[in-house]
């Protein structure tokens, strides 16, 4: 009876309402969709996460690390969600003007332009006094820390002029703001990626590109393992850490996609603290 009675009753909003309801939400666009990212250092960790989150945000991402195996096995990982199409790697070494060169022509090659830049490739190969760090030690720290950061920017802000614009963003660290016992050279260069924010920021600003920087604090990665994987010192460490546990690495993808969109366009030369509300002032 129920059935007949309701054949016989015409509701409008039951027979029109969910079609437009679907195409409603059909024509929404991700906030990066037509973009194309360049992260270094993006085969795990902050890196991985953030191609992650770019690809899902609607960018094409060109992924790297100075080793193969690296970029075969992220690519098979990413690949799985969002296709060739959206996703290729190169071998790079930052350290190497000619992987720089090379990541830069894959990337126009594959995806017709470039329009993001990430530079999370660091290295800390010692620990102890800074005053104990060698000059072959220091060299290698800056040039993966800092100067590739410089020089690919160099190389990649052409292509974003010629697009009208782009975003650069720079992944620094809590340690550059606080420096960390034990970690004096790598901070000394994460403090410097905070400068080159600043002086690159003011430089482009007129011509539509975007720098800002990222500092995370303890995050668990293979990098911070020594100190979130060690039950006494990261009992100490969480002591400081007023949300009282470490990051983790979506969390610094989501924030760094964000300084890409458009949903920061009218933030550059900023610095974002992500760290859990750790202590984050010079």
């Amino acid at each position: 009876m129920f059935k007949n009675l309701m054949n016989k009753i015409k509701i409008p909003f039951l027979t029109y309402s969910r079609p437009k309801f679907i195409k409603m939400f059909s024509n929404i666009t991700r906030p990066l969709d037509g973009k194309t990212a360049i992260v270094t250092a993006s085969t795990d960790g902050i890196g991985l996460a953030t191609a992650h989150k770019l690809a899902c945000d609607g960018a094409s991402v060109m992924i790297s690390s100075r080793r193969k195996h690296n970029v075969e096995r992220a690519l098979s990982i990413l690949k799985k969600e969002y296709g060739d199409e959206k996703i290729q790697g190169v071998v790079c070494h930052v350290s190497n003007k000619d992987d720089r060169n090379n990541l830069i022509q894959e990337t126009i090659k594959l995806f017709g332009g470039i329009d993001i830049f990430v530079s999370n490739a660091a290295t800390n190969p010692t620990s102890g006094s800074i005053l104990d760090c060698d000059e072959e030690i220091w060299d290698k720290i800056f040039d993966v820390n800092v100067k590739s950061a410089f020089f690919l920017t160099k190389e990649i802000v052409p292509h974003m002029i010629s697009r009208g614009g782009g975003s650069i963003v720079y992944v620094s660290s809590i340690a550059g703001i606080s420096p960390m016992p034990m970690l004096g050279v790598y901070s000394v260069s994460k403090t410097a990626l905070l400068g080159l924010t600043k002086v690159i920021a003011a430089d482009l600003a007129e011509k539509n590109i975007r720098v800002n920087c990222v500092a995370p604090g303890i995050v668990k990665t293979k990098f911070a393992s020594i100190l979130t994987e060690n039950e006494s010192l990261s009992k100490y460490i969480l002591q400081t850490v007023p949300m009282k546990r470490f990051g983790k690495t979506d969390e610094i993808g989501s924030v760094i996609s964000f300084l890409c969109s458009n949903a920061s366009s009218f933030i550059t030369g900023e610095v974002i603290v992500a760290s859990g509300g750790m202590t984050s002032r010079l």
